[in-house]
Parts: structure tokens; sequence; C-alpha cells
């Protein structure tokens, strides 16, 4: 033995030996231990061997015969006891370990371990530092790092390494994707040469794209080895490697020299332009932390960024300025004339221009700035941007306010400053303006020019704003030096603000729970809007008579057998399927005179009794009797509903007698001439209704508009014929309002809008230490803002109509029969006209009713009634609701899909 072996132990624990006697035997051996196993030869097949990385970290190697005198060897540091340094004895040490343990490990064991040396002596060698000028920054380029992607160990993978070596960069070498990718992303080399000359053993085409998709290699130049073509074949396209990610190819060539001078231009060409462009990256996260207002504008005036400073100073984000041009922002009215002239005078010449200037924030208010704009020549020699610095120009109360504003917040570090009050005035009062005093502070300024610029000419003074604008900018504000998980959970937040469907909750998949996504579905969406060319026609009921009865001609001359059952009629638990049976199936008529006496309907429409009589009979004479549910008798339950609602002491206090009168018409007429099919199936079978109605709450506007035209055609039966004009389109707009609010497809949105206005204000109320208990102050403050008595008529014909799962069980069973009976009437229908099915779980041979029932109150009842019963207090509506989802969820879990259960039936 001539010298020592070399030792060195991996990050994983696996020590790797190597006999440091020259040898040139093929039998001479490599030792592997691991703990206390030792294994013998080249090829290892253990876990250990398993364990060993793929990703090799090189400093030097012996160079070839070839390549010239070796080189003077480098002393090892750092407290290593000393070894041999004989050309042959050294090791190689894994630097990066990779993730997977099934690693094939190839270069270690091979022969040329002799010519290998301890990355340890690489790690202490001192390489050789650049200075580089950015503009007035110098920095101090370090040396650069290189990653080789080989299949495998040849000619050509030792060129590269050996130019490395010469180089002085230092070097990795990584012979699978997933080691590539790992070590890539521990060290961020500025090179990586690929070899994409045989696709036998990986694709160096998808390594490529592995590396672009990681975040930082856009400053990485990459490298493709392709194979050199013979003479008489041409050279082909660089196209698809350039999609593919790489920025160069170079054309096989083992020569160091060669391979050298590649990596040497790609060092003093892209790399050294990419480290400069990555030095930019301090001077951004300088104008971020600036607390100057930065603004940086092209030749044209196009934004192109804006600081956060700038961002609060006037009241927008930057994804609202980015992109635009400066005239089309809102200007201030306070400036001279002939300010902009003279500030475009001095820019467009190349000289920077400082001075006073009145600006216009986001919320109107104009804020007095000094401003300086400095020209940047760029591309060509010219001018290509603009940089303007502004700050508060603190010379009058307004300004001092809002700059002692400003510092505050700079101070405090205030997360939740909204964009209203970042620089909100406390003093509103305007400034007279000293148009002389806003001038330009350059020594040259020349004359001012008589033209204006066009383009500068341009200016809005108006900026108008929703109201949900006005949220989603005090949001921005706040996330203005908010912690990152707060502004990511406020991105979440203005994510949902920006969606159209604001009140709509999301539904899971289909396979969650087909019920409720078939029905809920079926009533909040307008159809699949798909014309088929069939149109769906349904008949008018205009002249029908329902039956012989005779018509009473006042309330007092109502049937006894009818006027008994309405003597219960103010009762939540009045039989409305009784009163129908009595009356032949025209229960609207009896039960809405009864009724509108009770509320003094015709005294406050000024009409006779007979007039709103014969009104009441055009009207159900309107409904289809032929409907199983949507009938002139689901009206009558609703006009119940609603009277009963009306007689609640928190409702009658917080509407007038003019709200009452349009709820119960609205009640009366808000299913009118309804054919028995939902608006889907109106759209998807391109009636002519959905072509009227733009496919948009379809039966909801022909409801309200054919009760008008039926009303208004003939003076017997017009009962708004006495009441002056404006009263009339008070009420006519009422009506309106609360009959399209019966549109399932708005039914979040009125929920959640009555709970934030009404529920949570009151509850806010009964909880105050200063609430006496009566409920005065609540319906007075509800009576000053007609917007919640809108929502608290909407919400209450709302519950009405669907009030039937609240309804006693007798009358809630016949009701979940009688819907269910016109659901399948039209499933039935599409399946005949080949439309689409819009509740396929409404199929009669299939459907569980019991688990429908659960779905409706799961999904629409159950909140709404909540928030309803907190407002009117509603004990005996909650009861049954209660007791119906019991009855309901029990035969549901017996697999029971009918009404009742069959002991039931048979009884």
């Amino acid at each position: 033995m001539g010298c020592a072996p070399s030792i060195h132990v991996s990050h994983s624990g696996v020590i790797y030996c190597r006999d440091s006697e020259e040898s040139n035997s093929p039998h001479q051996t490599t030792t592997i231990s691991q703990g206390t196993t030792t294994l013998h030869g080249l090829f290892v097949k253990t876990d250990a061997a398993d364990s060993i990385p793929s990703v090799l970290a090189y400093q030097s190697r012996q160079p070839p015969p070839s390549a010239g005198p070796r080189r003077k060897e480098r002393r090892e540091s750092g407290g290593a006891s000393a070894r041999s340094r004989t050309p042959h004895c050294c090791s190689v040490e894994a630097e990066t370990q990779t993730s997977s343990s099934s690693a094939k490990v190839r270069s270690p064991l091979r022969s040329d371990l002799r010519r290998s040396r301890s990355v340890g002596a690489f790690l202490a060698q001192k390489a050789s530092t650049a200075e580089v000028q950015v503009g007035p920054m110098r920095l101090t380029q370090y040396p650069i790092q290189v990653l080789l992607i080989f299949a495998k160990e040849d000619n050509q993978s030792n060129g590269f390494w050996w130019a490395c070596d010469r180089a002085g960069y230092r070097c990795n070498v990584a012979w699978t994707l997933e080691s590539a990718l790992e070590c890539f992303l521990d060290k961020h080399q500025e090179i990586i040469v690929i070899d994409h000359r045989n696709s036998k053993y990986f694709d160096a085409e998808d390594i490529c794209r592995s590396i672009r998709a990681t975040e930082l290699s856009g400053h990485t130049v990459i490298l493709a080895v392709v194979p050199r073509t013979s003479a008489d074949q041409e050279e082909t396209s660089v196209l698809p490697l350039l999609d593919a990610g790489f920025d160069r190819q170079f054309m096989e060539n083992s020569s160091v020299t060669a391979c050298y001078n590649e990596l040497v231009q790609i060092e003093h060409g892209e790399v050294r332009s990419q480290f400069k462009l990555r030095a930019c990256n301090a001077v951004f996260t300088a104008l971020d932390h600036c607390q100057e207002a930065v603004e940086i504008t092209s030749e044209d005036h196009v934004i192109q960024y804006v600081n956060p400073a700038f961002e609060r100073m006037m009241g927008y984000c930057k994804g609202e300025l980015i992109g635009k041009e400066l005239t089309e922002l809102p200007k201030s009215d306070k400036n001279s004339a002939d300010l902009l002239d003279n500030i475009n005078t001095f820019i467009k010449k190349g000289k920077e221009w400082q001075g006073v200037y009145y600006a216009r924030r986001k919320s109107g208010d104009s804020i007095q700035q000094h401003v300086k704009i400095t020209p940047v020549v760029g591309q060509g020699g010219k001018i290509r941007h603009f940089v303007s610095l502004k700050r508060l120009h603190c010379t009058n109360e307004n300004n001092k306010q809002l700059y002692k504003s400003h510092r505050e917040d700079k101070h405090t570090g205030d997360n939740s400053q909204s964009e209203s009050g970042s620089y909100k005035c406390k003093n509103r009062r305007k400034d007279s303006v000293d148009v002389k005093s806003i001038t330009s502070q350059s020594s040259d300024a020349p004359s001012l020019q008589t033209r204006r610029y066009s383009s500068m000419a341009r200016i809005h003074s108006m900026t108008i704003e929703a109201p949900i604008t006005k949220v989603i900018n005090i949001i921005n504000a706040a996330q203005e030096n908010s912690p990152i998980t707060v502004a990511e959970a406020l991105d979440r937040v203005l994510e949902i603000l920006r969606t159209t469907e604001l009140y709509s909750p999301q539904l899971g998949t289909k396979d969650e729970d087909p019920h409720t996504s078939d029905l809920v579905g079926g009533l909040m969406n307008d159809g699949l809007r798909r014309l088929s060319g069939n149109e769906y026609v349904f008949s008018k009921n205009m002249n029908l008579s329902h039956t012989h009865l005779p018509v009473p001609n006042t309330i007092n001359d109502v049937p006894p057998c009818i006027a008994q059952l309405l003597d219960n009629e103010e009762s939540w638990d009045f039989n409305i399927f009784e009163l129908e049976a009595v009356t032949n199936k025209r229960p609207l008529v009896y039960l809405g005179l009864k009724v509108f006496a009770r509320f003094g309907v015709s005294e406050f429409l000024n009409c006779s009794e007979a007039t709103l009589r014969a009104w009441l009979q055009v009207i159900e004479a309107n409904y289809h009797s032929s409907n199983s549910y949507h009938n002139s008798t689901h009206a009558a339950d609703v006009l119940h509903a609603t009277a009963f609602f009306l007689g609640k002491e928190r409702v009658k206090g917080s509407l007038d007698h003019l709200d009452e009168v349009a709820a119960l018409i609205a009640a009366t007429i808000h299913d009118v001439d309804h054919p028995g099919r939902t608006n889907s199936f109106l759209c998807n079978a391109g009636s002519e209704l959905a072509v009227l109605y733009n496919d948009t709450a379809v039966l909801e506007s022909h409801h309200t508009a054919l009760a008008f035209q039926l009303t208004t055609k003939d003076s017997k039966y017009n009962i708004f014929k006495n009441i002056d004009r404006n009263r009339y389109r008070t009420l006519r707009q009422a009506i309106i309002d609360m009959v399209l609010a019966t549109e399932m497809t708005k039914h979040f949105e009125h929920v959640n809008k009555f709970v934030n206005s009404i529920n949570k204000p009151m509850a806010s109320e009964e909880t105050s230490p200063h609430n006496d208990g009566s409920n005065t102050e609540c319906t007075t403050n509800i009576k000053n803002f007609p917007d919640n008595q809108t929502l608290i008529k909407r919400m209450m014909i709302k519950c009405a109509d669907v009030a039937n799962p609240c309804r006693p069980l007798e009358l809630c069973i016949e009701w979940a029969g009688r819907i269910s009976e016109e659901y399948f009437a039209q499933t039935d229908e599409e399946k005949r006209q080949g439309l689409p099915v819009v509740m396929p779980v409404f199929d009669r041979n299939t459907c569980s009713i019991p688990k429908s029932q659960i779905s409706f109150i799961d999904y629409f009842i159950t909140d709404m009634f909540d928030a309803w019963d907190a407002f009117a207090h509603l004990p005996v509506l909650m009861q049954h609701l209660a007791n119906n989802y019991k009855h309901w969820k029990t035969l549901d879990d017996l697999k029971c899909k009918s009404l009742r259960l069959p002991s039931e039936n048979n009884n």
C-alpha cells in the first residue's frame, strides 16, 4: 500500500472508502460501509446503495492526458485530517441527497473514482468574484454555478465538467429528473446543461419544462446539448427548443476548450444580464418601502408602476392604475389652466420639473402635492420613462390634517385603514386657490404655451362608484401592510365579492345529494336556454267558469257553510282545502272578500265592494284549475299566510296601510296564469313568454304584467280607477317588487339582505342596555327607512309563498303531494318533447317524496323561516316545521318514498 485510504461520509450516513494506492487493475474494488455492514464490489444492490444520492458535487478532476500538464494541487482546509495527494488517491462525496430512495447510482462507484477529488477541497477553495456596475449600483457577482443533467457519464459530460473546473465554476451533476429538480431548487444554478442527444434515457424537453415551471428559473440560462449533424444533413430549427424553455443549443463537442468557450460566453452574456436584472429586485423593494409616492410612466404617459405610498395617497389600488393613461384619471380643477402645458414643455425637453400640483384622489378630494418629475433616457437614446416623486404639500389646513393622518398611519401601522379614511381630510372646507402660487419652481422655465395639449385636456372630473366598489376599495386599503395571512384571506374575500352570484351558495357534487341538486337547480336556474324549436303553449282561462256556484254580491251574501269556515280564517291552522271543496275550487274569491274587508282594501282604493268582487273573480278565472299545485287554491293559501303575517304586531307596526294593500294584492295575483311548468322548462322549450321576457324571471314578469292588464282592461273590475296617479304608481311598484321577489334565483339575496339589514340591527338593539323591551323604537326605525320596508314585504311574500312545510302536518302532506305531481308531469312532458330534463329525480317511478321535502326544507326553508320568526315571532309555525321535518325524516329513514307510511295509508 502506497498511501492511506481516503474516507468520506455522505449526508445520508453512507461511508465511501477508496484505497488510495494507484492501480490499473480492473479488479480494484470499492468498499461501502454503513453501520457495521461492509460490502465489496463495483455494483451495490443493498439499501445502502439505494440511499446514495444521484447528484454529485465536483470540485475538479485530474485532467485527461490531452488536457496538458497537471494543475497545481489545492490544499484542503477546514480541520480535516491530512490525506494523500497522489493523482488517483481521491474520492467523491454526495453533496445533495435525493428524496427518492430508489435513485440509481452510476458514477460514484465507477472506475473514474480515482480521478475525483473530495468535495471538501472544492468547498474550501476561494473562487474568484467579479464586480459588476448597474447604473450607480456596484454589485459583487459570486462564482457561477452550473448544473449538468446527463443520463450517463460520457466524454461530453466530462468535457463540461473540466470546462467548469477551468473556469472556476461550481458544478453539480444530476442523472435523473428528480435529482435535477431537487438540486436546482436547492442551489438555483445560473447555467444548466441538459443532454438532448438521446431520448432513450430521459426526455430533455420535459426536464427543461419542469425546471421552467419553478419560481426562480427565469434568471437561469438553459443549454441543450444536441447531436452533431453530418455535412449532408440540414440543420434543424431551434424553435422547438425555445418553446420547451431552452435558451441556447450546443452542438455536441467533447473538447474541453469548446465547452469552456461556450460557458464563458454565456457568463458574459445572458448570465451577466440576468444578474443585473435580478439586482433590480433590491431597487423595487426600496421603492415599495419608500414613504414618498412614486409613479413611473412611459413616454406616452401610460402608468407602468406605482408604489404602495402612491396607492395610499391617491386611494387607488395598483391594479386600477397600471396600463392606464394619465388622461384617464380624474383631474383636479384647482390647477391653473397653463400648468400642464408648462410641465409637458419641460419634461419633453428632457428637463426635470418640480413644483406644486393639485391631484384628485379616487374619493374626489383634491390634495396639494409637491411633485418632482424626472425624464429617463432609454432605448435608442430617447426619453422612455418619466419618474414622478410626490409628497403632500402642507400649506393649508386640509393638507396638514392629511399629512398628519399619513404620518400617524406610518407610525402606528394601522392595518385596518380604509380607503375612505387613509387620507380623509377632517376639514371639508373648500379653500380658495391662488393660481399665481401654483407655478413651477424651476429657474429656467420658458414662457407659458398658449396651446394646450389635447391629450391633457380630456379631464374627467367625476367618478361614480357603486357601494360594492367602495367596499372593495376599503378592503384593498386594509390589505396594505397587513400580515401575509390576513392579506391572503382578504384576497379570497375580494374574489367572492367580484362574482356576480354573491348570495347563492355553492352546491356540492351531484353525487352527494341528487335530490337537492336537481331541486335547487330546477328552481334557481333559468334552464339551459337551449331553444329546441318546440314551443310550449298554454291556454288562457279568462272566460272560464269553474262552477255554477253563484258569486256573492257582498261578503254578507256568502253561503253559511262557507261563512262558517271563514270564521276561522285568522288562525294559522285554517284548512284551505276544506274551503276549496265547499267553493268548488273557487276559494280565492271568498277568502279574498273576507280578508280584503278585514284590512280595509276597498276603503283605501276608494272602490266599491262590487268592483273588488269582480276583480277577484277575473283573477281567479285566470288561474288554471287543471294544475295540481299552482292553482287558485295555492293563491288563496298565500293570501291567507300574508294576512296572517300582517296581523303580527311587529310586521303591522313596520308597514303602512299602502304596504298592507300592496302585499294582499301581490299575494292574490302572484301566480296568475301559471302553466304548471317552471321557468327552466319554458326557457328550454322556447316558449313565447321566455322569448318575450328574455329568459329572465319569465313567469313572475308574466304574472304581474297580465294582472295589471286584466285589471285595467275593464272599468267594472279596475280596482285602481279611483286613486290618484302618484299613489297608483307607488302601489304598482310595490306589487311588482313583491311578485318578482318570489322568483327563486334571487332567494338567497333576499334572505341575506333581510338578515343583515333587519335581524342583526334588531338583535343589537334588543341587547342594548338602553332597550326598554318594547318594539316601538325598532319599528319606528324601520319605518324611517323605506328600503327596510321593502325587505320586509319581500320576505313576507316569500315566506307566504312556500309556507307549506310550516302548515299542520295533514296540510303539509297534501301540498307535498300536489307539487310533486306537478313536477312529475313536467318531467313526463320534457321526455316526450325531447327537452332537457330539469329535475331528473322527479321521475314518478323512482322519486322519493320525503327526500325531496327534506332537501327543500334544508336548503330553502329553515334559514328563511328562522330569520322571519326572529322578526315576526311565529312559534306555531316553527313547531309545525319541526314536526313535519321529523315526519319526512322518519319516512326517509325507513326508505319509504310515499307521503305516508303504508300502515297510515291503510288506515
